[in-house]
């Protein structure tokens, strides 16, 4: 199955729907970072986040340093941001809602 890329038309319409995340590497990504309470918080966090990557066949890149996360999204198939980052950015930001 091929993964199109977002156009910059589609790119800019998704992200105003994802106010919290922005783009990166000059468009082919996006990326939002996360702040809990300590630690146990940010890997349940993680943990929640890496059942549904499992699910979708979509993982993120991403780093954690004690209470932070910061997670970029981008379709390495697809060459840059896609539909499906997108609804994975949704899917994490339910998580936090």
């Amino acid at each position: 199955m091929t993964v199109e890329q977002l156009t910059e038309e589609e790119r800019a319409t998704w992200l105003s729907a994802l106010p919290q995340w922005s783009l990166s590497r000059a468009g082919a990504a996006i990326e939002r970072k996360f702040e809990f309470a300590d630690f146990s918080e940010a890997f349940a966090f993680m943990t929640r986040v890496a059942m549904i990557a499992e699910t979708r066949d979509h993982h993120p890149e991403w780093f954690n340093v004690y209470n932070r996360v910061e997670i970029t999204l981008t379709t390495h198939d697809a060459g840059g941001l896609s539909l499906r980052d997108v609804k994975m950015a949704r899917k994490i930001d339910a998580l936090v809602a």
